[in-house]
């Protein structure tokens, strides 16, 4: 089971990140936008990859699925959801 640390390790080490600790973004914390982390698209698509690469976890449609991009939360239920 992926817990919200090890995705934001993840994140932190995919996206550069290196003056961040886990423990800086909170579990619920927004990843996009200016109430939040203020990640971008080029993010999201980096983090896609981190997703496929660290967790062997696809998302097909980002469109469809932008939901789960919300929160380190959402996205771990989803990683889960998916190696079910």
């Amino acid at each position: 089971m992926v817990t919200t640390h090890d995705l934001k390790e993840k994140i932190i080490a995919g996206l550069g990140l290196e003056d961040m600790e886990p423990d800086e973004i909170g579990d619920d914390m927004a990843l996009f936008g200016d109430d939040g982390l203020g990640l971008d698209s080029v993010d999201a698509i980096e983090i896609t990859l981190i997703l496929e690469k660290e967790f062997g976890v696809k998302v097909t449609n980002m469109d469809e699925n932008k939901n789960i991009f919300e929160t380190p939360n959402t996205l771990v239920n989803y990683i889960n959801e998916q190696k079910a």
